[in-house]
């Protein structure tokens, strides 16, 4: 029996949120915000806290400076019950951190990456990651020293007996290059947004995207927010339908979709249901503040699942 459910390998740091700031920022101007909150942030660490926090054991890989913001970071993962002694520091690095500034339907994205620049395959324990079901990882474009090796780390995951997922997340620098093919080919299971998959191959729309991709990935999982989410299988696509909710924030949300995903997926749920459970994860993650904060809230999160998925 494996150690664990599912291995996350990622990115870890803080998320600083600034809410109810002007519609206009100008330079040399001092904004006020209405409220504040500091939480986990980072798509790995938001995952694996909301995965965890589903009953699932989860180890988590990762880099972290010698610094308060660090440790405030791994302090919000033990309380999920994830694993966090696979979590690497850098004595003279500093750990990321990012800005978000909400705008409406919108939000600016402020990051400084820190440590998740620095990692290298050299520096996770592979006894550690592969000790598991299944591999994660999120955020392939930000993992810039690990980026290149990443296609052996997934390799070995395959040649362990892992079952594996990836989301890519965003690319800060907007190229989307095809070096992520290198990887595609050990990927179970893709979980982009309809964003990132047209980004990634060069689609004018998501439907093409996911058809895209399915050529290489036997499982494409696609978040398209309002529009729910689909899936594309051995030619054939599932779709799910978002639910209604009162929005608080989307931070975190498709991270969330994919914690609640692949915690069926595991288990060897139909897509259906499946997609069901992320839609659901994904919709409670914005019914509070932050990525975690409505997982955190123990009483919320029961209800909340318990009510909605009977109802589903």
């Amino acid at each position: 029996m494996p150690r664990f459910d599912v291995s996350v390998v990622g990115e870890l740091n803080l998320d600083l949120i600034f809410y109810g700031l002007p519609d206009k920022l100008e330079f040399e101007r001092e904004h006020l915000a209405k409220d504040f909150t500091i939480t986990l942030g980072s798509s790995s660490a938001i995952f694996t806290h909301n995965f965890a926090s589903l009953g699932n054991r989860v180890g988590f890989s990762s880099s972290m400076g010698n610094d308060p913001l660090g440790e405030i970071a791994l302090r919000f993962l033990s309380e999920s019950g994830a694993d966090v002694s696979g979590v690497r520091k850098f004595a003279a690095k500093l750990t990321g951190a990012t800005v978000i500034l909400p705008s409406g339907a919108q939000r600016y994205i402020l990051t400084y990456p820190g440590t998740m620049f620095a990692m290298r395959l050299s520096d996770l324990d592979l006894g550690y990651v592969l000790d598991a079901r299944h591999l994660h990882l999120s955020s392939y474009y930000l993992h810039r020293a690990l980026r290149p090796q990443i296609p052996e780390l997934f390799r070995a995951a395959k040649d362990a007996g892992l079952t594996t997922s990836l989301d890519t997340n965003d690319d800060p620098e907007d190229v989307w290059a095809d070096d992520l093919l290198d990887v595609l080919q050990y990927v179970d299971v893709l979980l982009p947004n309809e964003r990132e998959a047209c980004k990634i191959t060069r689609a004018e729309n998501g439907a093409r995207a996911a058809e895209i991709l399915a050529e290489r990935v036997p499982l494409v999982v696609m978040k398209r927010g309002k529009e729910g989410a689909i899936a594309r299988k051995d030619g054939k696509q599932f779709a799910a339908s978002p639910l209604a909710v009162t929005v608080v924030d989307s931070v975190g949300a498709g991270d969330s979709f994919d914690a609640g995903f692949l915690h069926q997926f595991i288990r060897g749920a139909d897509l259906d249901e499946c997609l069901r459970f992320g839609s659901l994860t994904g919709a409670l993650s914005t019914t509070r503040a932050g990525g975690i904060e409505a997982f955190r809230d123990i009483p919320h999160r029961e209800q909340f699942l318990r009510e909605r998925w009977r109802r589903a």
